[in-house]
């Protein structure tokens, strides 16, 4: 008599679930074409045009350990921009302040992107009297008070050399507050900052503005989208008087969350930072807010301009500066995982974070320079998460609440290859859920990189653990390496409560990622 095939023997083998431990089952869709695909710089970056509110915060852009941790999510886009945008008056002539000038020299000893030398006393001051600039930035926000700041060259310099340094392409957003009498951009700013850049060479992409729905909130100009429309165009016809701005990218017009009368979407955020909570953050109604609001733009970019590609340009967890305590926590990871697994699904081509570094408490990095829970998670994300996106689905649990998204694991990792899927997922459930792999994929290897909160705030921890270890950069320009654990074929995936995960299923042949 014949031996029985292998699957069942395996099945066999499983270890038994205890009673009520019931596993929900994978359906994974791996043998036709991807669902979609995005943009290799998928995950991308935002500078808030705040930092330059006073211009020598920029200053901060040069410090090692910032650079590093960058460098670690890059390639892609950095955006700089913001509600400061259009009140930044470049002016070429205007001396910097000392500190500027002290790290200007400074960095001109070095060849460019070489090591930095320590510039630590005017690093302290900056670093000692950022937490006032700091209030004084959300104060601002907040009275929805703004007045012009001007910039010198050494803003741009430190700027576009934090970009390319770290491995990002920049993209530049211009003042579209100036205005003529008729109402029409003046340009005449725009140009002497487009002169400077292009006599330094600066490869940089251009905005036009930032959420013009609500310059009339910011200063009591109204301009229609023909206006709108004719200022873009008058900017293309700037940038190709420019050899090395003729091909430039030119993007926009990025508006805020879907409303009533606003039904465009290049800015997402759930919640109010002033008001939000933690149930907010773990409440499948909550974030499933998101899918609606980007089905809806993508509705009417489909029926205006099919095929354009639809970016969130600005995007977090909670508007006004984030939420305290909550943003910059474990916790804050639910809704942003959660948010790059439904752009992905839903065809959103480019998701960019707000913010790298800077005011509020929405930022991957904080003012002490130490990477938060949404960093370590980003990184992850960014090492093991490819650009296809393969359908997936679960029986045996509530999707909402037990919440899965996979795609073609990232083939520039040294530890895969074509053909291994990349499935993650959050578990909103306050007791652990298990997943199983469909019986075709039982005999596969699987890698976990379980993300859990470190110390006694659990979930509002500011600090956070991969499979056990806490995760800290090793010095000030090394990270900690990212290491899985390996899970033998057959093995149930398990999620404790309130928690995420990645798994890295090896050697699944997936013909979608071939």
């Amino acid at each position: 008599m014949p031996p029985p095939p292998l699957l069942p023997l395996l099945l066999l083998l499983l270890p038994p679930l205890a009673e009520g431990r019931r596993a929900a089952m994978l359906r994974m869709g791996l043998r036709g074409s991807p669902r979609g695909e995005v943009s290799p710089a998928f995950l991308s970056l935002t500078l808030d045009a705040s930092l330059a509110r006073d211009p020598r915060y920029v200053a901060l852009l040069s410090n090692p350990k910032l650079r590093a941790l960058a460098t670690a999510l890059s390639p892609g886009f950095l955006r700089f921009g913001g509600t400061e945008t259009d009140f930044l008056i470049f002016d070429p002539n205007k001396d910097s302040t000392l500190e500027e000038k002290i790290l200007w020299e400074l960095q001109a000893q070095q060849e460019a992107c070489g090591s930095r030398p320590a510039f630590a006393a005017v690093e302290k001051l900056l670093l000692a009297q950022w937490p006032s600039q700091e209030k004084l930035i959300l104060a601002e926000h907040n009275w929805k008070k703004h007045k012009n700041t001007t910039i010198t060259r050494n803003t741009l310099d430190i700027l576009y050399s934090f970009a390319k340094c770290s491995g990002f392409h920049l993209i530049f957003g211009l003042n579209a507050l100036l205005r003529k009498d008729g109402l029409q951009w003046d340009s005449s700013n725009a140009r002497v900052l487009l002169d400077y850049c292009a006599s330094q060479r600066y490869n940089i992409s251009w905005e036009l503005g930032n959420e013009p729905n609500s310059f009339r909130k910011k200063s009591g100009i109204y301009i229609d989208g023909f206006q709108l429309g004719q200022d873009f165009i008058h900017l293309r016809q700037l940038l190709s008087n420019y050899t090395l701005y003729r091909n430039a990218k030119l993007y926009g017009p990025d508006v805020g969350q879907p409303r009533k009368h606003t039904q465009r979407l290049l800015r997402s955020y759930y919640v109010n930072g002033r008001s939000a909570t933690r149930e907010d953050f773990l409440s499948p109604e909550v974030l499933d807010t998101f899918a609606t609001a980007v089905r809806e733009v993508l509705e009417i970019v489909g029926g205006t301009v099919p095929n354009k590609k639809v970016w969130l340009g600005e995007t977090s967890s909670a508007y006004g500066g984030g939420a305290p305590r909550l943003s910059n926590t474990y916790v804050a990871g639910f809704m942003w995982l959660d948010k790059l697994g439904l752009s992905a699904r839903q065809g959103i081509d480019v998701v960019m974070r707000q913010v790298f570094f800077g005011a509020g408490t929405y930022h991957l990095v904080d003012a002490n320079f130490e990477p938060l829970p949404d960093y370590w998670l980003s990184l992850l994300y960014k090492k093991l998460v490819g650009t296809k996106v393969l359908q997936v689905s679960l029986a045996g649990a509530d999707e909402r609440k037990l919440r899965v998204y996979l795609h073609c694991t990232n083939t520039l990792h040294p530890k895969y290859r074509e053909g291994d899927v990349t499935l993650f997922a959050l578990n909103l459930y306050n007791i652990t859920q298990h997943l199983q792999l469909p019986n075709y994929l039982l005999s596969k290897h699987v890698d976990q990189y379980l993300l859990l909160p470190h110390g006694k705030e659990n979930i509002l921890s500011r600090s956070i653990e991969l499979n056990g270890h806490v995760l800290r950069m090793v010095d000030n320009k090394m990270l900690p390496e990212l290491t899985e654990k390996p899970l033998g074929p057959g093995s149930v995936l398990g999620l404790p409560a309130f928690s995420y995960s990645f798994y890295v299923i090896r050697n699944a042949k997936a013909i979608a990622c071939i």
